[in-house]
């Protein structure tokens, strides 16, 4: 495989691995803050995502520096994408209301 699909194909790992984490953390927020026990959700969601990340970048290093910063690309990516599908529809909306200069 030349080194070029490579990088890339670990550019992609890194992305979904970023789409699980920061995906599983917007999901184990709403789960917790409704639960009537939300450390177990946030303490569980946490581990869960911290092992899959971890074991895949393990995976879609395969030992090499450069495909492992290629990952992190990805991974970087990915939570900005999932940042702005996650936000609040007033806020996609409205504009940014400017702020005072003085006091009141």
């Amino acid at each position: 495989m030349s080194e070029t699909l490579s990088r890339l194909l670990a550019g992609l790992g890194g992305a979904a691995l970023g789409a699980v984490f920061f995906g599983g953390l917007w999901w184990t927020v709403r789960k917790g803050v409704a639960s009537r026990r939300p450390a177990l959700w946030f303490l569980g969601g946490g581990l869960v995502r911290i092992a899959i990340v971890v074991a895949g970048f393990y995976f879609v290093g395969g030992g090499q520096w450069r495909r492992l910063v290629c990952a992190l690309v990805g991974f970087i990516v990915a939570r900005l994408v999932v940042l702005r599908l996650t936000r609040p529809e007033r806020e996609k909306q409205m504009p940014p209301t400017p702020e005072a200069r003085h006091a009141p």
